[in-house]
């Protein structure tokens, strides 16, 4: 075995696991996950099937990686952070087809307690403080309104930053 598993982490049979990886107490990684090399898992750490972790990838305690959700090389997920898979859940409808998939590009910091919802992409080196909820992309030049705060932000060059009121 390359990787360290706590005894109490249940690992299903088809999981690709790096060399290095340390997993800790009470985590659950499904068979079609892949996660690379010396990557650590905090305990009560969740990985679905169709999950892709990047090498040195950092997950702190009480974190679910759900479907559909890639994590480049070096990224951090801050202690009880969330991802989401589907917009609109209800527990009436089946909609695991209309998982959206998410993606934390390389170097990324999710911090404790943020929430990502599903389609978003987190760019390289992002920084999303703590308990931030983050469901607003921006492509390209363009605006986004924070629906906490109502503040407009802008993206020009590929900086973010808070709109200027220029009526």
């Amino acid at each position: 075995m390359q990787y360290i598993a706590h005894p109490t982490a249940i690992i299903d049979n088809g999981a690709q696991i790096g060399k290095g990886t340390r997993i800790w107490h009470w985590v659950h990684v499904s068979a079609g996950a892949r996660i690379g090399r010396d990557c650590s898992l905090g305990q009560n750490v969740y990985v679905g099937n169709d999950v892709v972790i990047g090498n040195n990838v950092r997950i702190q305690n009480n974190v679910s990686v759900y479907d559909a959700v890639t994590l480049e090389d070096d990224v951090f997920c801050g202690p009880s952070m969330v991802f989401t898979n589907v917009v609109n859940p209800r527990s009436a409808v089946a909609r695991k087809h209309e998982y959206r998939p998410t993606r934390v590009r390389q170097g990324a910091t999710l911090g404790a307690n943020c929430t990502i919802v599903c389609g978003s992409t987190i760019g390289r080196h992002a920084f999303v403080g703590a308990g931030e909820s983050l469901d607003l992309p921006l492509r390209g030049d363009g605006t986004a309104v924070c629906p906490s705060t109502g503040e407009r932000y802008e993206l020009r060059d590929g900086r973010c930053s808070l709109a200027s009121d220029t009526a």
